[in-house]
């Protein structure tokens, strides 16, 4: 297939590309480089730097698939400034919709979140699980959400979410390397590469076994790898959502300690209050991604942070 990944330039895009490229897939790239990298597009695909709003310049009735990862992701930016999250994510992807639409492009695969549900109301969260975000974030996702299924509706667009929970891990030298890092795992790292004096651990008075906040951590190989699934099984005139998770929880103690053993170094952390917007547990139910994509996660908490640990520079 031709696809379109818009963000390919970022640490999921790139990883999605490297996997498409793997499959033999005809690739093109959509990145402005606000967060993604130069370095990180890979020898293969067909590169134009821009915005989500040039997409209409880029496509054609040659193309296969859309999948749309390009986005702003920052819970606590989008509780500081949800403007830009409504302009970002809610009218950039509306845009790239119709886009779509104006060239015939058949499939969408879209990178949806976790945060649409908000604080869960059970243990384990399926995709029929109430949405209510609690972050502009999410609700900007949710909303991307809602255009899709009435799109396929109104248009035949053969459409899929994918909601995320929390990503980890390498593919090769492609990594996360985001400006600023608010993400758990590549912050430890950071503490014992030594580019840190210590991390933050936002939250102790959680209701977990811990007091920490509790989330469900995928690889990022197993997440690139669905949407590769998605994009095969996508149907048209469907929009359908698919939660990505494993199933299992692990707090954020539990990621402190699996750090220091991978790396064998202490990594301190300076406690911190909770931060608006994060939810107590997030926990998915991988259930319906397995039975209708045949998409399993095959690696574990450790191998995530092995990996992760492995691709940077400076970890010897």
């Amino acid at each position: 297939m031709k696809v379109l990944v818009t963000g390919g330039a970022g640490y999921i895009g790139s990883v999605v590309a490297q996997q498409l490229l793997a499959q033999g897939h005809e690739v093109t790239v959509l990145d402005n480089l606000s967060t993604g990298h130069q370095e990180s597009v890979l020898t293969g695909v067909a590169w134009h730097q821009g915005d989500i709003s040039e997409a209409a310049e880029v496509l054609d009735s040659s193309f296969d698939t859309i999948i749309h990862l390009a986005a702003k992701s920052l819970v606590a930016e989008s509780m500081k400034h949800p403007e830009r999250y409504w302009h970002g994510n809610v009218v950039a992807s509306l845009g790239l919709i119709e886009a779509a639409r104006a060239a015939n492009v058949p499939r969408f695969i879209f990178s949806s979140t976790a945060a649409v549900y908000g604080n869960p109301v059970t243990d384990l969260i399926s995709e029929d699980h109430p949405t209510a975000p609690i972050n502009p974030y999410g609700a900007s996702k949710l909303a991307i959400d809602h255009m899709l299924a009435a799109e396929a509706a109104a248009h035949g667009l053969a459409a899929v979410s994918l909601r995320y929970f929390n990503v980890g891990g390498a593919s090769g030298s492609l990594r996360e390397q985001h400006d600023p890092e608010t993400h758990l795992i590549p912050n430890l790292l950071k503490v014992a590469t030594g580019e840190s004096p210590h991390a933050q651990l936002f939250g102790t008075d959680y209701p977990t076994a811990d007091g920490t906040a509790v989330r469900d951590y995928i690889h990022i190989k197993d997440l690139a790898r669905a949407h590769l699934l998605a994009m095969e099984w996508a149907k048209p005139g469907t929009h359908e959502i698919f939660n990505l998770g494993t199933g299992v929880g692990s707090s954020v103690r539990e990621v402190l300690d699996t750090a220091r053993t991978v790396t064998g170094r202490q990594i301190p952390v300076i406690e911190q209050p909770r931060r608006a917007g994060d939810p107590a547990v997030l926990v998915a139910s991988g259930q319906k991604a397995a039975e209708t994509l045949g998409w399993v996660p095959e690696y574990s908490l450790e191998n995530i942070i092995a990996d992760a640990w492995t691709a940077l520079p400076d970890s010897d």
